[in-house]
């Protein structure tokens, strides 16, 4: 049987805002990602909180809570741009490697 579970994702994605109640949250799942995993943040509000920007539910962008390797902007991201973007990073890995 399948059970979707952090341990099994090789990618988290990030696609809006950090709340104060999410972004405990989201640093657990970063944690319990298999290692070595990656942060993508998709969209302008990941990236710097959009038309939210000053918002006191949100504190701090992704990139102040999770260690983030690749940013697509967008509001709306288009496919396009998500498409580059995964590539970019997959040629980053490979690099690494």
């Amino acid at each position: 049987m399948l059970v979707g579970s952090p341990r099994h994702a090789d990618a988290l994605l990030v696609t809006g805002n950090m709340t104060i109640k999410c972004m405990e949250r989201a640093r657990e799942v970063y944690e319990q990602m298999a290692k070595p995993g990656v942060v993508i943040a998709i969209g302008t509000c990941a990236l710097g909180h959009g038309v939210f920007d000053g918002s006191y539910t949100m504190p701090k962008t992704v990139d102040e809570i999770l260690p983030v390797d690749i940013y697509i902007p967008g509001c709306p991201p288009k496919p396009e741009g998500i498409i580059a973007g995964v590539a970019k990073l997959l040629e980053m890995l490979r690099q690494k490697a």
